[in-house]
């Protein structure tokens, strides 16, 4: 028999409960965690959102309480009413934050009952993700993910705290909007009332905030809902949030000094301090430093190791001699057996135009000086897993070989990003014996906000600022230069002259920001001019009549008297997987999708009725 909630009202929560609470009457609510049944003792671990307290059903005291004590299972809904009382010293849990008190309850009531569930939100881990999705309301109530969405929570709190301490003001842009693809496709909307027409949803707000520029807000930020119909990863989702801003006046430096200030807040609401300010590297340094426009510090870079080559062995080796030869290792992996590393070979993108060596023993027979030097050259130590990554002459790819003065060749780009993403997968692969991809537990524990502790996150999160990316790049199956951006990143001033005469040279004035190997946002000065907008349209080959039917409003409000103006987006959702020690999107987000794209909970996407469509104008014509 069921009971009602009647007048009672709940006095504390679970988790916050301690010894100074002690002789106190109080009335908690939640879920049994646990049941331990001694006879005349019952103890139940009744668990909310802030944490788990231990009640204890003595049958002399409450045999009421205790029948029903009798009665319930784990994850039925409670209220004990009772006192706080100091347990015995032999029964201190040092490991619950409540674990120095119990509850001696005087009443208990069973306001419902509940199936049998799939999995226990008591268990650590659950295996099968895909149970976890279906059951979310379920999954959602482990401490884990709990812990996960009140850091949410308070980071989100903390950025729109400092930006609005910043003079920015936090305004809303429609998610109704029109078509304007952005690289990715978009969500469409058809139109009930204008049959045959769409609406959008917004992959960025990035066109309604310049106009909120011209507007004369001056200072504007959104924790911003986007939509992208794009493939999943692990890092990415269907929708997403981000935290969006823009500003009138700037400069570079003066957007970098706003997301350090929140990052900063964000990184301190999760108990870590954030070393500011962020240091910087220009794209070609981070392609030939780290073969990644993200790198990850965490780990030694590339080095070059030519000079380690002595004459006419490149030929024996079958190396390229135009293109890099570069080295990069993985600490403290051990000794490799030949198998070991063949199981690594299709780690490695060979689509790239690139070969590696990792048989140095083989190497050494014939250029014993050659491995000398190349361990010299990359510091490596023993048991560092080492690799070289060069160019090879056998393997022809579709990519230009036109140098241009003070830039990387595709073909030298190709063979640099293939050293870089092979050796981010052989870090990912010995992560657990490198160690430095792993956040101590007691760094994932302190990102509990209700901690109250700080920890020094430098050994953990290494930001760093990608600047003077190339403004355009050359296709080579037409032959012509295209922007490399999206169409409102403006170039640098000292470059304008040479945006037709010189392509090659000019510089875009954007900048990303990354950490830990993941692109955290990407954001530049905009293009305030209409004569330059339509310049970089017509660069893309958007012509006149197209530009006006995708951007007509844009470039008609371009007209009236916009300042310079410029901006950024950060992905909230990869900071909260960052500050969690998440592996996935999908632990810091309450409703994901499946790789798939499927919501399980909720079944979407389905089919809808045949007069829904027709009310939307539309007609199935074929089903997959």
């Amino acid at each position: 028999m069921l009971d009602f909630l009647g007048n009672l009202e709940r006095t504390h929560m679970c988790g916050e409960l301690r010894a100074a609470n002690a002789g106190q009457h109080v009335v908690l609510m939640g879920w049994v965690n646990r049941r331990r049944d001694h006879g005349n003792l019952i103890f139940l671990d009744l668990r909310d959102r802030s944490g788990i307290a231990q009640v204890v059903l003595d049958k002399e005291l409450t045999p009421e309480g205790h029948l029903k004590g009798e009665q319930v299972r784990p994850e039925y809904v409670v209220a004990a009413v009772g006192k706080v009382r100091l347990r015995g010293k032999d029964a201190i849990n040092p490991k619950m934050p409540t674990g120095e008190i119990e509850i001696e309850a005087t009443e208990l009531r069973v306001l419902n009952d509940t199936k049998l569930a799939p999995f226990s939100p008591a268990e650590d881990a659950i295996a099968n993700e895909e149970v976890r999705l279906k059951y979310r309301y379920i999954d959602l109530r482990r401490a884990e993910m709990q812990r996960n969405f009140w850091l949410r929570h308070e980071i989100t709190r903390s950025i729109r705290e400092s930006l609005s301490n910043q003079g920015f003001l936090e305004i809303e842009t429609p998610i109704l909007c029109k078509s304007t693809p952005e690289g990715a496709r978009d969500f469409l909307v058809p139109s009930r009332i204008h049959a045959g027409e769409f609406y959008a949803l917004p992959q960025s707000p990035q066109i309604f905030k310049q106009i909120l520029m011209i507007s004369g807000f001056d200072r504007y930020f959104q924790v911003a809902r986007c939509f992208r119909d794009e493939d999943q990863r692990a890092d990415r989702q269907l929708e997403f949030t981000q935290i969006d801003l823009e500003m009138s006046y700037p400069r570079r430096d003066h957007v970098f000094g706003v997301v350090e200030k929140f990052c900063a807040a964000a990184w301190a609401a999760a108990g870590i301090t954030l070393p500011t300010p962020f240091p910087r590297i220009t794209y070609d340094e981070a392609i030939r430093q780290y073969g990644s426009d993200k790198p990850d510090l965490r780990l030694p870079g590339l080095t070059d190791v030519r000079s380690a080559f002595p004459d006419g062995s490149l030929d024996t080796l079958q190396i390229d001699p135009a293109l890099p030869i570069v080295a990069f290792r993985i600490p403290a992996v051990g000794e490799l057996s030949r198998k070991e590393r063949e199981d690594n070979h299709p780690l490695f993108d060979q689509k790239k135009g690139a070969k590696f060596i990792d048989d140095f023993k083989r190497l050494a027979k014939s250029f014993p000086d050659t491995v000398t030097k190349i361990r010299e050259l990359s510091g490596a130590a023993e048991g560092d897993y080492l690799i070289v990554v060069a160019g090879d002459p056998a393997h022809h790819i579709k990519a230009s070989d036109t140098k241009f003065e003070g830039r990387l060749s595709e073909r030298e780009i190709n063979v640099y990003m293939a050293a870089g993403n092979f050796r981010s997968e052989l870090a990912k692969k010995y992560a657990d014996r490198h160690k430095a991809f792993q956040l101590t537990d007691e760094l994932v524990q302190t990102a509990d906000p209700r901690s109250g502790n700080k920890l020094d996150g430098s050994n953990a999160f290494h930001p760093i600022w990608i600047v003077d990316f190339p403004m355009f790049e050359y296709d080579l199956a037409s032959g012509k230069w295209v922007p490399a951006h999206h169409p409102f990143t403006a170039p640098y001033e000292a470059d304008m002259a040479n945006l037709t005469t010189d392509p090659a040279s000019v510089r875009a004035d954007c900048y990303d920001l990354a950490m830990n190997g993941l692109e955290l946002g990407s954001g530049s000065i905009r293009i305030h001019r209409k004569d330059v907008q339509q310049q970089i349209f017509a660069s893309l080959g958007i012509s006149e009549d197209e530009a006006k039917q995708r951007f007509g409003f844009f470039l008609d409000a371009l007209e009236y008297g916009t300042p310079p103006h410029g901006g950024i987006a950060l992905g909230l959702d990869r900071i909260v997987m960052l500050l969690a020690g998440a592996s996935s999107l999908r632990e810091v987000i309450t409703f994901p999708k499946t790789a798939k794209a499927i919501d399980l909970m909720a079944d979407a996407p389905t089919t809808v009725s045949d007069q829904q469509l027709r009310e939307l104008h539309l007609k199935i014509t074929q089903r997959s």
